[in-house]
């Protein structure tokens, strides 16, 4: 019943006989097992399935800063958009989270304040003409001698200020985005660039009372380059600098990876928090990263030489921990290891191991349950 147990723990097929014919397998009795085998040591012959071997070197073993960190959308690269001037909101021509195009209409507005200053322009533009007309006029007068110079200068100075105010008035329009002389009564808010809107803080049929107003008809902001903020506690601001290299990870993403590096650290340090920020810039073309997703910063604090396993190859029980380690030719006995940190899915052996000794990295749980049977 052992043997039929074992078998189909380690997943392979054997045929036993009297004596026990060894067949392809992982760890099983050997017929010159009897001299060197102890009841901590198995046996693996050279292509035993499902159970494989490494031999295992000293190498730099990182030491990394892990930070907290959010997504921010870059401060120079946001826009918010308010109405250049106060009205009621016909329409909202967007919605949260739409892409824009620099130009595209935002919104329409009936505004009194459009209409007044497009009525300024035009009664600025009838003035200057008319003083335009007058100083032709004076100069054709002066010029046989009907009027003198100071009436020939101050038709001048009036044609000066009526061109003066005329482009003061057409400026105003301007401001408005409208073509003065081609002017509608409806104003059009349109994108100061392309983005995405993060934000729409009006809806039709509302007020707008310009710049005036307490939020924004809504923001713009360009993701194509985002933020990653981290932070950093006073104790470990040593081991961020600007211009190291850090790794990005989100939350969103567990399997995915933004290699950047630290751009800036903060000179002033959170109250509240204790903190300092590390910023790395990533670049988002495909709009991936969002605004305000979780993640963290991996930075490299410091390496030291030692050993590591594959998690595989780790066998616990309790607080304990072994490996099965190659003794004499394919005799591999069970050894205790004390572990260290966890370095990108395998373990730091602090004790129990030295550089070139053979291990099982996988399949020892198969030669546990052979020791086992």
């Amino acid at each position: 019943m052992k043997s039929a147990v074992l078998l189909l723990g380690l997943s392979v097929l054997f045929l036993a006989g009297g004596c026990g014919s060894s067949g392809n397998g992982a760890a099983q009795a050997h017929p010159d097992a009897n001299s060197a085998d102890t009841p901590d040591t198995e046996y693996v012959p050279p292509d035993a399935k499902g159970v494989q071997t490494m031999t295992v070197k000293s190498a730099p073993i990182p030491e990394y800063l892990d930070l907290p960190a959010h997504i921010e959308a870059d401060p120079t690269r946001v826009v918010h958009v308010f109405a250049p001037a106060g009205g009621r909101i016909i329409e909202m021509k967007v919605r949260p989270w739409d892409r824009v195009e620099k130009g595209q209409t935002l919104a329409i507005l009936e505004s009194s304040d459009l209409a007044r200053a497009v009525a300024e322009y035009h009664k600025a533009l009838v003035d200057s003409q008319v003083k335009q007309k007058a100083l032709t006029r004076a100069t054709d007068l002066f010029a046989h001698n009907a009027i003198s110079e100071k009436d020939l200068q101050q038709a001048q100075g009036d044609a000066d200020m009526a061109q003066a105010e005329l482009q003061a008035t057409r400026e105003q329009v301007q401001v408005f985005g409208m073509d003065p002389d081609h002017a509608e009564k409806e104003l059009r808010v349109t994108a100061p660039r392309s983005g995405v809107l993060l934000d729409v803080g009006a809806a039709s049929g509302e007020f707008s009372k310009s710049l005036d107003a307490p939020a924004p008809l809504c923001t713009i902001a360009d993701i194509d380059t985002v933020w990653a903020v981290g932070d950093i506690y006073e104790k470990d601001l040593a081991a961020a600098k600007s211009g190291q290299p850090a790794d990005v990870s989100l939350n969103a993403y567990p399997d995915q990876h933004w290699p950047g590096r630290v751009s800036v650290v903060s000179d002033a340090v959170d109250p509240t928090t204790r903190t300092l920020h590390a910023r790395v810039v990533l670049q988002n073309p495909r709009s991936q990263i969002k605004p305000q997703m979780f993640g963290k910063i991996r930075i490299l604090r410091s390496s030291a030489p030692g050993i590591l396993a594959p998690a595989g190859a780790v066998i616990r029980e309790g607080s304990d921990a072994y490996i099965f380690v190659e003794k004499s030719n394919h005799h591999f006995e069970r050894r205790s290891v004390k572990l260290g940190r966890t370095v990108d899915g395998s373990l730091e052996i602090v004790s129990g191991l030295n550089p070139g000794d053979t291990i099982v990295s996988e399949g020892a749980l198969l030669l546990r349950a052979a020791g086992q049977s």
